[in-house]
């Protein structure tokens, strides 16, 4: 994810909820004090200290809107890593941690920016996104908004109660899964809006999901300005 910007201070952060998503993410909520705000799909550097002073630190995503009264990040459990591992399997109510960000401001949207909107996720590449919606939805807007979902299965799908929220507020949520002779993302699933619309497009998730569909958009016709991406490491 895009780091955030260094010349912005740590922030003391508390983790006030532990939220599991799936039986492999799971969602903190942090209470952070005299937060500046951020724009819906931009991240935060995380860093955790060690008893002994040694301190590490990784980007995440933001998985809240503006508008939420605290902030949310959700992180998936991993093997590897010195921060991911404590986020996902360790951190408890009452844990603290320090911020920076935000960042990633090329990567975000405001509803002034205007529609249509094309949201492309592979797996956990839903987080800023769900950020955006949660965004659109607290703005009451009315914009041509549309979500393509790519998961492996069923039980990997982030947020699954809140898709009727979406789609109750118009967004139009389309879901494929790409496991047991499942359907990958390909042109045609990514042709409505159609070029012509000039929607802002926002794809995220693993390098190749995101390559493979940015592709597909751009030889579609869709303005290279107005496709922007997030990727990392892993699989949709």
């Amino acid at each position: 994810m895009t780091e955030p910007s260094r010349r912005s201070p740590w922030t003391p952060a508390e983790v006030v909820e532990v939220r599991d998503e799936t039986r492999a993410i799971r969602t903190l909520v942090l209470d952070v004090p005299g937060w500046p705000g951020h724009r819906a799909g931009q991240s935060v550097d995380v860093r955790l200290t060690s008893e002994s002073g040694y301190a590490t630190q990784r980007p995440y995503s933001l998985a809240s809107a503006p508008e939420d009264p605290r902030l949310e990040l959700t992180v998936e459990r991993m093997g590897d890593g010195e921060v991911s591992p404590w986020l996902a399997r360790e951190a408890r109510a009452g844990d603290r941690l320090e911020i920076r960000g935000p960042g990633g401001r090329s990567f975000s949207w405001h509803v002034e920016d205007g529609g249509p909107l094309l949201l492309v996720a592979g797996g956990a590449g839903l987080v800023p996104l769900r950020a955006m919606l949660r965004h659109r939805l607290h703005q009451g807007s009315g914009l041509d908004t549309r979500l393509l979902l790519s998961v492996r299965t069923e039980e990997h799908e982030l947020y699954a109660g809140e898709r009727a929220e979406w789609e109750a507020a118009g967004v139009r949520v389309t879901t494929t899964y790409t496991r047991a002779g499942g359907r990958r993302v390909d042109a045609e699933m990514l042709a409505d809006p159609a070029p012509e619309a000039r929607p802002h497009v926002f794809v995220c998730g693993p390098t190749a999901f995101v390559e493979a569909a940015a592709t597909h958009l751009l030889r579609a016709g869709h303005d290279t300005e107005r496709v922007r991406t997030e990727r990392f490491g892993g699989e949709a």
